[in-house]
């Protein structure tokens, strides 16, 4: 027997021909506001901070292996300094920031931003493969290390811009149902 207050309990309201559940009997799209406000916004600060971060020297000498080491951004430093290839980066993951935080007043300029978080953490991803250490043998187990240990939590980031990119979408996409 389930406890009252978990219990799923109809409830008529005034002028309505529709039975509606009370938040309590079904919280389930409560925790759903909640949890993709707190994704949003957590990963604007993420993406922020690792922006801003860009601007630094410590940055700028950081992430010069991980693009060096790759196919695709290797080139950027015969064009552009250490510091101006960081800069590049960091400008642009404010921008994104910045996009995907304006989804309360502007969905289809977050969706812009979450499409190009789903870039920027795509490509940090790849520097899995390309970085080398970023993998290593510990016990006859291959466990992320050095790198791949710091970039292995982009997988979650690189989940959480789709789901945010989705949400956005959907804020001004017409119902599937609507003719």
């Amino acid at each position: 027997m389930k406890p009252a207050l978990l219990m799923e309990r109809p409830v008529q309201l005034t002028g309505s021909t529709s039975p509606r559940t009370t938040p309590l009997s079904n919280p389930a799209p409560a925790l759903d506001r909640a949890g993709t406000l707190v994704l949003r916004y957590s990963l604007v600060l993420i993406v922020l901070w690792f922006g801003v971060f860009k601007f630094t020297p410590t940055e700028a000498n950081a992430i010069k292996p991980l693009f060096t080491n790759s196919p695709l951004f290797a080139w950027l430093y015969e064009v552009l300094s250490v510091r101006a290839v960081s800069n590049l980066v960091g400008t642009a993951e404010i921008l994104i920031a910045l996009l995907i935080a304006l989804r309360p007043v502007a969905p289809r300029l977050s969706f812009v931003g979450s499409l190009g978080a789903v870039g920027i953490f795509a490509v940090t991803v790849s520097f899995l493969f390309t970085t080398p250490g970023a993998f290593a043998l510990v016990d006859g187990l291959w466990v992320p290390g050095g790198a791949g240990g710091f970039i292995i939590k982009d997988l979650t980031l690189l989940g959480a811009a789709l789901y945010t990119a989705a949400e956005a979408r959907r804020a001004f996409s017409p119902p599937l149902d609507a003719d």
